[in-house]
């Protein structure tokens, strides 16, 4: 329970129905910790399917709405204590800032899948929203959940590693190989669309490897130079980048995604060279950290509760003992607990976490858009560097 309203949070999920991913891992990481239920639903654009699709998600018919508004409007008619308290947003790139500004003005908060719009106007707008409402927004980089990046995270911070020289983020796969575009698929077709997704596989990924970079060494971006192609032959939107940074320390930063790549599944790796050690963490063996020293024996920390080297932040980011894996739920229910943690402050006292939280929060989704864009920028530019 949430030790300031002593109850779960109430939730209530757009989007996400039928053949989609990300609505279920929404609905499943949310109630993990059994710190909120799924109360209401507008689960897909069409109002029919919405409300078929309700019953799966447990959803009372009650609570199964057509779309959006009618979900806002008809838990605003409820009485307080049993209306929602926030709404999770599992929809296509172009309608968050929609929905999300029509939630927050509403009252209630947000947890949105990122990017966190498609234009940088737009997300400068949810800032002022949210800085307005005073409500909690958070984003779904799920990444930064995994105990053993927070725990890179706080060795970083503690100077175990020196000074940070060079950070690689790679991120990797290979579904778009065998894609074709033409064929009418199950889910995610508003992907291919430059109109609704925004961008391609740099909104997609290649956002992650950014906020996860940020995210473990806290180190803002300079300068940025890119270079992004497309090349499968039906999907006219990037599946392919290469892209630099300088630090506001000096630090070199390289950013590498794909989703052409052949045989690779979800192949996301971060790497930071320090003056005194580098670390590796990888996304498809999480529960691992590696750290080395010239001259020593490679270091495998293993993400383990009761591990004498594990830092506090990554102990209490995890659930079960050491030796049986915690996976991409586990981390994803990270970010829904930190987020679940202010918005049980906010209810109770007013409070306002303010720009630093542990989950990302809307001016990490500000940043994210920004990236997006100063990235096709420099791409069509023929690669030059611009400032970020």
């Amino acid at each position: 329970m949430n030790p300031e309203i002593n109850r779960k949070l109430r939730m209530g999920l757009i989007g996400g129905g039928g053949a989609a991913f990300i609505g279920k891992v929404h609905a499943i990481s949310a109630t993990l910790d059994n710190r909120s239920r799924l109360c209401a639903g507008a689960l897909s654009s069409d109002p029919q399917r919405s409300r078929e699709y309700a019953p799966l998600f447990g959803i009372r018919e009650d609570r199964a709405y057509g779309n959006f508004q009618e979900l806002l409007a008809g838990e605003l008619k409820l009485d307080e204590k049993d209306r929602i308290d926030f709404v999770s947003i599992a929809t296509p790139n172009h309608t968050h800032a929609e929905i999300a500004q029509a939630a927050l003005k509403a009252g209630f908060h947000v947890v949105c899948d990122k990017p966190m719009t498609n234009k940088v106007e737009s997300a400068r707008e949810l800032v002022k929203t949210v800085e307005e409402t005073g409500k909690i927004f958070a984003l779904t980089h799920n990444y930064t959940g995994y105990p053993m990046v927070r725990q890179a995270r706080e060795i970083i911070g503690a100077g175990e590693i020196g000074d940070i020289l060079a950070i690689r983020s790679s991120y990797i796969q290979g579904w778009l190989t065998t894609f074709d575009s033409t064929v009418p698929a199950a889910r995610g077709v508003w992907k291919s669309d430059p109109t609704k997704a925004g961008s391609g596989s740099l909104g997609d990924i290649g956002t992650h490897a950014y906020n996860l970079l940020r995210f473990v060494t806290g180190l803002t971006v300079n300068k940025i130079a890119a270079t992004t192609e497309s090349f499968h032959p039906t999907r006219a939107i990037d599946d392919y980048g290469l892209i630099q940074m300088r630090m506001d320390n000096g630090a070199l930063g390289l950013i590498t995604y794909s989703q052409m790549s052949h045989g690779r599944l979800n192949d996301f790796t971060l790497e930071i060279d320090g003056t005194k050690g580098s670390l590796q963490w990888r996304q498809e063996d999480p529960n691992q950290l590696v750290l080395r020293r010239q001259g020593a024996s490679t270091e495998i920390m293993h993400r383990h509760p009761a591990g004498d080297y594990m830092h506090e932040l990554a102990k209490a980011s995890t659930r079960i003992p050491g030796g049986h894996p915690e996976g991409f739920y586990e981390a994803f229910a990270n970010i829904y607990r930190a987020t679940f943690d202010d918005m049980a402050k906010n209810i109770a006292t007013g409070f306002n976490p303010g720009i630093n939280t542990l989950y990302p929060n809307v001016y990490d989704g500000l940043e994210g858009v920004r990236f997006i864009e100063r990235v096709q920028a420099s791409s069509d530019s023929d690669n030059r560097w611009l400032d970020f």
